[in-house]
């Protein structure tokens, strides 16, 4: 037998690296199973082979379910072991079904039918199963097409062949020609991988299924495929030709080699990360409710890679199968995951859940259980040992048939965000009844898409609040969104549009960003990347868009195109195989590039096969059918041309191109090259010269737009370049999809008081749209305003955030790939106001009063009154006999406006049920519900029925006003009053409180102490002399709160005195009315008030206003959510009233300071006066002496309307100029006057004044001094002469004097900083005289002269003195041979600076021992021989004229003891100095002597006590002899003498003197 390469046995085909080591693992565990029924399916396969009656023995023996399980077993594989696989893969199954490969190498079901009992009864199953499931009926079908008998015998009737699959007959005259068969493994992967499938699972599965089958053939041991010879001659030649299939495996191990060594480095290029999924739980457990002895199973099933770890929870605390054994029993087989409890019981009920994890996260998914307890209506014996699934009662968490109530509260509204910004939605959950550990299903949607967390959404779920989070919101979050809360089978939904706008541009004028970035048709080498178009383009036409790429891991970006791309597509080229990217896409117009888009999700650059490999994690593996042919695998084989070429997107600037690989092409793989050529030319140029398309795909740009072109493509690999494919046909280089046209008929209608609803007509022969921009304008303004950013399908759209009253006009247009349509035509403006409805049914229908044949209901308004005025009422009632209702009959035919309304020709003493309806504008609305039972009879109580129609109006958020209707039924006395209760809304019935202890006579109360935010109910009792009667109705909840934009009523009083009370409202619906009251009775034509409304704002003025107007004014604002409030005037406030009118009527003109005169710069005179407010027709008139002055060449006058500042200018004042000034204003109506009395010594007082400020101002002209000379002293101690210059230029010259002497000045000054400066170095006394400093220039001089004399040179050497006290050191300590010494530094001492010292608070009197001086810069003070009366505290005094400055140190302690000790010291040192023995008179250094002479050298010593002398020579002593004498005379003369002089005496000779203090040494040479 023929069996498989060794390359594809050892290394098990170097294509399976690709397959991850989970898929391996299953593999080999599966193949483990499989290995000892190979053997039998081997068997049959070649008696199948052999002929019928080989084929029937096999049949009997395989096909018989009981005669043999043998092949049952073997075939087991093949056909799915047990039927609980086959439900588990069902999934699988129907999927696979559909593959067009499937059919082709499927048995024909019906064939299958007819064989045996054993296959009848699993055909079910097999009819579903695909090619991953099927029996390797290729190696069948050698055997039956060659078998006649077979056919003849069993009718087997054969599927078709797949058309790429290579036939292999074997005709009756070769039977005995020994053939083998190979098995090429890229002829099998041709036939079953080759194409993209429809959808992502089926080529996950198809992967799968491949790896399976290609490992099964690896092994050498599933299947074996050759023709059995059946005589010995053929047996050898099989083993001849066995043996050259050795040599020819032989001469592929290099070839292998090389590929292994190609994929293993493709691998290490992997992205990991792309290929690492975290766990998502595909199906979740379901939550149950059962009856104890019970069994249940929770089942889920979950996806990851690597294969996720699934643990199994109860109450959050793990479960131990091993500690209950046969309690608990969890499974995992093929990614499904059970957890079974058995018998269960009432303690099971708990929240239970299933945790998965792997490297890249962990998630859980949570059920609840909920065991009942039998309680005896059922035998509890038929519950028991039953698995939930076969249960016969359907119940839910509650029982039979409960149902759920699922409300929510506190919604989230219509949302409106900006890119980049953090939004949160959310509603809370109310459940009726709530069980305890019963989790509902809480789901997000966004347009009907269920979303799932990711790093832009986050998910919260509190137990009583679902919250949605966007972390960084983007356009494409824009949508409708949805929450689903569940429980069970039954759930609700709530839902609430988000808008997102874009983010503020970069750049004025730029567009705004891309959205929706995704990444198609992803493979080796390319990708095509999409997105939609935004809706703001910034004012201008966007250009195009640049593609911007990054490799996953980095952060660098690439721009992928060089020019702006208008089609909403581009192919993206040049990646490296088995990196990850991301992209990401901007917007360009001419003013400049949008902020980027959010970026794609990662997409792997692999062929989409790997890509489904990768990722893919098979439930089992792959056993269908291999097609086995005679294709010999060869080395070296040129590929064959590409198949099925064509062009699948043609645009202006590409053209992408789409082929099949070869059938013909070897083991190893191949690369393509891409030519062109114009139409109608054999002119063929390679297009990518340089580097090989790795991918079936490859995008031609650098066309010719409006060309015609054709394509082609050859393969290659190492053997060389194969033939051309089939030329594609001409192909026009333009966009094959056009811009759509601009949607029609635009169509806006009401909907809400913030929204419009607009829809439109698709526009004509519209392909591919992707969506609509809808915009928005309010009519008149020019300005358009988007109402969505992500596109919306559909020609219906809901535009929320508008005005409510502005009139809006709305256009559309259409998106595609290909841009953005023109914009449609505008529709009709439209009011945002709501829709009209019918209103709700009125509610709490009472009886008012009662008699013999009539009785009077009341009832309270309809919560929503539909938009419009509730227009009446109609009621209708019926019989009620012995509880049974009867026929409802009509009241009024007319509407009645009233909420009141007496019943006619009633019955007495029968019961009677009524129902009341509202009516509007848009008809009448639905009846109320049927009343209680109220009987007709005649009311004989003495006390007065109940109060009606009470009602809560300017509601604050400490008060509101309560209003009532006085009772129909007064009783047997009229009423007196009324006692108002109250209570909050939860609070009991016993928690009723009186508000008001004595009756009221009006029929209103302003109710005042209520607390922010808390709930109320009121109602109210009338009484009369009888008693207190039976209270109204009680009113509706009301809340204490202030709501925004509350406004109050305002008083005005207007220029012509008229006083009018003023109310504003910016929430009217069209049919709002302004309803105005006096003591809450409304005004009917009262000849003293005028009341006058526009718009928004009503005004109730007063004609004359007097006493009879007092009261308490309101007025409410109908068809509004109670927008109401109210003003009262008292005759305290009347009187200000009339006072404030007074003043308006005879006005003044007000002013801020009245006339008032000033000297100006140049020596004018200024009068002037200031008032708060000049209007345009303002005027003044200026009055000298009663006689008026104007405006001419002595008088200058000036009225500034703007800032109310009336002034006159005269140049200069004469003594004809002494007397009176007046300005007079008049502004309208309103007058005032302001005088100035210029007489005397004050009109002198000004004119010299004035005089002196025009010199001063000639003075200027010139270079002068803005300040005098004046002095400072620095902090050096310096003094530094200063003053301030201005109007100086380059040739001003400054000159110095003292005492009329001119200073001469080492550099001139550059008057840079305008200020000139004498520095005067250690100042004292001789510095002191008159300094003097001038300027000039050709346009004048000035000077400014100091004196420094007596007191001012006091003045001065008391700051120098201050200073250089201030520049004082601490004092110090310092030991000396004398004493110790107390010192100090400064900047430098002047004799003005006198010092003194204190001893312990006692001032020190100077002697011989205790001294002070100044050496230098020092003040000392020294202590000599100090004793221990000299410890403690010393100040140095230093007074500088004005104030003394201390220095402190203390000499005690541990400081004298050491000063003290160094003192001994230096004194010993000093007396050792100073009586040592030393030389005083030194000998000669160097003496030189002829030879017979005498010498005689002599020196004086001193010491105490008297020093020893002793001689050396040449360092070793010597004494006198007779002819070298030395003699030491008196203690101080010392001599020495040589009376002959010779050689021998030559030497260093030295005299040593020593005492007790020291010794010294003086040297002579000779």
């Amino acid at each position: 037998m023929m069996s498989l390469p060794f390359y594809q046995r050892h290394h098990e085909h170097y294509d399976r690296a690709y397959r991850h080591k989970a898929l391996s693992s299953t593999v080999s565990q599966y193949q483990k199973e499989t290995k000892s029924k190979s053997a039998v399916y081997a068997q049959g396969s070649a008696a199948y082979a052999r002929g019928s009656a080989a084929y029937r023995h096999l049949s009997a023996a395989g096909f018989s379910l009981d005669s043999s399980a043998a092949y049952s077993h073997g075939s087991s594989a093949y056909d799915l072991e047990s039927a609980a696989y086959s439900h588990g893969s069902t999934a699988y199954d129907s999927s696979a079904m559909q593959s067009k490969r499937s059919a082709a190498y499927s048995l024909d079901s019906e064939s299958l039918s007819t064989s045996s009992a054993a296959y009848s009864h699993a055909s079910e199953s097999i009819n579903k199963l695909a090619a991953a499931y099927r029996l390797g009926s290729e190696a069948y079908s050698f055997g039956l097409k060659n078998s006649n008998l077979m056919i003849e015998d069993q009718s087997y009737k054969m599927s078709p062949k797949a058309k790429r699959a290579k036939q292999s007959l074997i005709s009756e005259d070769k039977e005995n020609e020994a053939l083998d068969y190979s098995v090429p493994i890229f002829t099998g992967r041709q036939v079953n991988i080759s194409g993209i499938t429809d959808t992502e699972e089926e080529r996950i599965k198809e992967s799968a299924a491949y790896v399976a089958k290609r490992n099964l053939f690896a092994t050498g041991e599933g299947v074996s495929v050759s023709k059995v010879a059946k005589t010995t001659s053929e047996e050898e030649h099989h083993e001849k030709k066995s043996r050259k299939v050795a040599i020819r495996e032989s001469a592929e191990r290099v070839a292998m080699k090389k590929t292994l060594e190609e994929t293993q480095a493709f691998h290490r290029k992997l992205n990991q990360d792309k290929l690492l999924h975290a766990p998502e739980f595909i199906i979740e457990p379901r939550s149950h409710t059962i009856w104890e002895k019970e069994n249940v199973r929770f089942n889920c099933s979950v996806a990851g890679w690597p294969e996720p770890r699934v643990t199994w929870y109860k109450n959050n605390v793990p479960i131990d199968v091993q500690a209950h054994p046969g309690k608990y029993i969890i499974q995992s087989r093929y990614g499904l995951h059970s957890l079974e409890i058995t018998e269960c019981e009432f303690d099971d009920t708990a929240q239970y859940h299933a945790s998965a994890m792997n490297v890249k996260g962990e998630v859980s998914v949570y059920a609840s259980l909920v065991v009942k307890r039998y309680k005896g209506e059922i035998d509890a014996s038929l519950l028991h040992g039953r698995n939930l699934s076969l249960s016969p009662f359907a119940v839910t968490p509650h029982g039979y048939a409960s149902r759920f109530e699922i409300s929510f509260v506190d919604k989230f509204d219509v949302a409106f965000g900006r890119e980049g910004e953090t939004m949160s939605l959310g509603c809370t959950v109310v459940i009726n009844p709530d069980i305890k550990r019963f989790k509902p299903d809480i789901e997000w949607y966004r347009n009907g898409v269920l979303i799932t967390p990711s790093k832009w959404v986050q998910m919260q779920w509190s137990g009583e609040r679902a919250s949605l989070t966007l972390t960084h919101a983007n356009k494409e979050d824009e949508g409708l969104y949805t929450l689903r809360v569940a429980m069970g089978e039954y759930y609700e939904e709530y839902s609430g549009y988000v808008f997102v706008r874009d983010a503020d541009a970069e750049i004025p004028g730029a567009p705004g960003a891309p959205l929706d970035v995704q990444c198609l048709d992803a493979n080796k080498d390319y990708v095509i990347v999409s997105w939609k178009q935004p809706a703001v383009d910034g004012g201008n036409p966007i250009l195009g868009y640049f593609i911007d790429r990054c490799e996953v891991g980095t952060s660098h970006w690439t721009q992928c195109n060089e020019n702006p791309v208008k089609f909403a597509r581009f192919p993206v080229t040049g990646l490296i195989e088995g990196r990850s990217y991301i992209f990401r896409v901007r917007a360009v117009n001419k003013a400049g590039v949008s902020l980027p888009s959010r970026v794609s999700e990662p997409v792997a650059a692999l062929d989409p096969a790997d890509r489904a490999r990768l990722r893919s994690h098979p439930s089992a593996p792959w056993t269908g059918q291999i097609i086995v042919t005679e294709e010999e695998p060869a080395e070296g084989v040129v590929p064959g041309p590409p198949t099925d070429l064509q062009v699948i997107e043609a645009t202006k600037n590409y053209v992408v191109l789409s082929w099949k690989p070869p059938g013909q092409r070897g083991h190893e793989g191949i690369m393509y090259f891409v030519e062109k050529c114009v139409a109608g030319t054999e002119d063929w140029q390679r297009v990518n010269t340089e580097i090989p398309v790795k991918s079936p795909r490859f995008a031609v740009f650098d066309l010719s737009e409006g060309k015609s072109y054709c394509f082609r493509v050859r393969c290659c690999n190492s053997a060389g370049i194969g033939e051309p494919s089939e030329a594609t046909e001409a192909t026009v280089v333009d966009d094959k999809l056009d811009i759509p046209k601009a949607p029609g008929r635009i169509m806006p209608t009401r909907n809400t008081d913030t929204s419009v609803v607009v829809t439109w007509a698709e526009p004509p022969d519209a392909k591919e749209l992707v969506g609509y921009y809808i915009e928005s304008s309010v009519e008149g303004s020019g300005r358009w305003e988007p109402c969505n950013n992500n596109p919306v399908k559909g020609t219906r759209f809901v535009c929320h955030g508008l005005s409510t009253g502005e009139k809006y006009i709305f256009r559309v247009r259409a998106v595609n790939a290909a841009g953005l349509s023109e914009f449609s035509q505008e529709s009709e403006p439209i009011e945002v106001k709501a829709a009209i409805a019918a209103p709700s049914p009125p509610y709490d229908i009472v009886v008012l009063e009662s008699v013999r044949d009539s009785m009077v209901l009341g009832w309270k308004q309809p919560e929503a009154i539909g938009g419009t005025e509730i227009t009446g009422y109609y009621v209708n009632y019926r019989e009620v006999v012995d509880g049974v209702p009867g026929k409802w009959k009509e009241a009024n035919i007319k509407a009645v406006t009233d909420r009141a309304y007496r019943i006619e020709n009633l019955k007495e003493n029968m019961v009677y049920q009524f129902q009341v309806a509202a009516a509007n504008l848009a008809g009448v609305g639905a009846p109320s519900k049927p009343s209680k039972s109220f009987k007709c009879e005649e009311w004989t109580i003495a006390v007065p029925g109940p109060p009606h129609d009470v009602k809560c109006t300017e509601v604050r958020k400490d008060s509101l006003v309560l209003l009532w209707k006085e009772p129909v039924y007064s009783g047997r006395t009229p009423v007196v009053g009324y006692y108002v209760d109250m209570k909050e809304t939860e609070a009991k019935e016993e928690r009723w409180r009186s508000v008001n202890e004595k009756p009221l006579q009006k029929k209103y109360l302003k109710i005042g102490g209520l607390t922010q935010g808390v709930s109320y109910v009121f109602r109210v009792r009338a009484t009369n002399q009888a008693g207190v009667g039976k209270p109204s109705d009680v009113t509706d909840a009301v809340i204490a709160e202030t709501r925004p934009g509350t406004k109050e009523v305002v008083v005005d009083v207007d220029d012509n005195g008229v006083i009018s009370l003023n109310f504003e409202c910016d929430q009217m619906s069209p049919d709002s009315k302004f309803i105005w009251s006096k003591n809450y009775e409304p005004i009917e034509d009262d000849p003293r008030l005028n009341i006058d409304t526009k718009g928004g704002k009503s005004k109730l003025s007063f004609k004359n206003l007097g006493e009879d107007d007092l009261g308490i004014y309101s007025c409410i604002v109908t068809d509004t959510d109670g927008v109401s409030s109210s003003y009262t005037i008292d005759e305290e406030e009347m009187k200000r009233l009339l006072a404030l009118s007074h003043e308006r009527q005879f006005p003044t003109v007000p002013l801020i300071s009245e006339l008032a005169v000033e000297i100006l710069e140049k020596g004018e005179v200024r009068f002037w006066l200031q008032a708060e407010k000049l209007s345009g027709n303002a005027k003044a008139n200026f009055v000298f002496n009663d006689k008026e002055i104007f405006n001419g060449e002595k008088y200058k006058m000036k009225v500034d309307k703007n800032t109310g500042l009336v002034e006159m200018i005269m140049d200069k004042l004469e003594e004809k100029d002494e007397g009176t000034y007046t300005f007079q204003l008049q502004d309208g109506k309103a007058t005032n006057q302001s005088s100035l009395v210029l007489i005397g010594d004050v009109f002198k007082k000004l004119r010299d004044e004035a005089d002196f400020q025009r010199k001063e101002w000639h003075r200027k002209q010139g270079p002068h001094f803005v300040d005098k000379l004046g002095w400072e002293v620095t902090d050096e101690c310096n003094v530094m002469l200063k003053c301030k210059v201005a109007n100086i230029k380059k040739e001003t010259h400054i000159v110095w004097y003292k005492d009329d002497r001119e200073i001469m000045v080492d550099e001139e000054h550059d008057f840079k900083d305008g200020v000139c400066t004498l520095l005067i170095s250690e100042f004292s006394k001789k510095d002191a005289g008159t300094y003097e400093v001038i300027l000039k220039d050709d346009r004048g001089k000035d000077s400014s002269e100091l004196k420094l004399k007596d007191t001012a040179f006091a003045d001065l050497m008391n700051e120098v003195c201050r200073r250089i006290a201030l520049s004082a050191t601490d004092l110090k300590i310092q030991s000396t041979a004398e004493g110790i010494r107390l010192y100090s530094y400064v900047t430098y001492y002047v004799e003005d600076l006198r010092v003194g010292w204190v001893h312990n608070d006692t001032q020190i009197k100077f002697t011989d021992r205790m001294r002070t001086g100044v050496t230098g810069e020092q003040i000392w003070l020294q202590i000599n021989e100090p004793t221990p009366q000299d410890k403690g505290r010393y100040i140095m005094e230093l007074f500088d004229g004005n104030t003394t400055h201390k220095k402190t140190v203390d000499l005690s302690g541990q400081a004298f003891d050491e000063a003290f000790a160094e003192f001994q010291r230096l004194k010993q040192a000093a007396i050792a100095e100073k009586n040592r023995a030393r030389v005083l008179g030194g000998l000669p250094d160097v003496v030189t002597i002829q030879e017979g002479k005498a010498l005689n050298l002599s020196c004086t010593v001193w010491g105490d006590p008297t020093p020893e002398v002793s001689w050396l020579k040449n360092e070793k002593s010597f004494v006198s002899d007779a002819n070298c004498i030395l003699k030491f005379e008196s203690g101080k003369n010392v001599s020495f003498s040589i009376s002959t002089v010779s050689t021998q005496d030559s030497g260093k000779y030295s005299i040593v003197v020593k005492n007790k203090y020291g010794t010294e040494t003086s040297v002579t040479s000779l």
